[in-house]
């Protein structure tokens, strides 16, 4: 899979750092869809790229990786050039990871941001490909839960043949 490298379009922020295209109140639900407890409460939120690899587990180079391809919007940057992450830069990093937990490929991850950029007339475009990721979640769910009953099985065999083995 080739992931095309192209720079990301700067997407313009009000004074705070949020996203000017997303509405100050829905932020957080365009990426999560339960309260999420940031370290800093919003407009006092500008982590380093090292807080935000220690908050979400993620290294700086997978960071920087990520605004590279264009899987994280434009990050702001300070007056010396570090990058300067947002609770919404967390929200964002914090789907992301959902989004890999679906198996979705990179490419997919890719394109979807690109859509969320593009504004809301990709609104239909982001439901399908979040509906086929929830489709693949769905068949591979069944496929576990199906390994699960015959694990289920071994064990309980294995068991009852320890008990016969005690009472002999």
């Amino acid at each position: 899979m080739t992931v095309t490298q192209t720079q990301p379009q700067p997407q313009p922020r009000r004074p705070d750092g949020t996203l000017a295209g997303i509405p100050p109140d829905s932020r957080s639900a365009q990426c999560v869809s339960a309260e999420v407890r940031h370290p800093r409460p919003d407009g006092q939120d500008r982590y380093m790229i090292s807080e935000v690899a220690a908050f979400t587990g993620l290294s700086a180079h997978t960071l920087r990786w990520y605004e590279r391809i264009g899987l994280l919007p434009d990050v702001d940057r300070s007056h010396t050039g570090q990058r300067r992450f947002t609770n919404q830069d967390l929200d964002w990093l914090s789907f992301v990871g959902k989004l890999r937990l679906t198996g979705m490929p990179v490419a997919d991850m890719v394109r979807y941001a690109a859509l969320v950029r593009e504004g809301d007339h990709t609104f239909a475009e982001r439901q399908e490909l979040l509906r086929a990721a929830r489709e693949d979640v769905r068949r591979r769910i069944a496929e576990l839960q199906e390994a699960l009953t015959v694990l289920d099985f071994k064990i309980d065999l294995y068991a009852d043949a320890r008990r016969s083995s005690e009472r002999t």
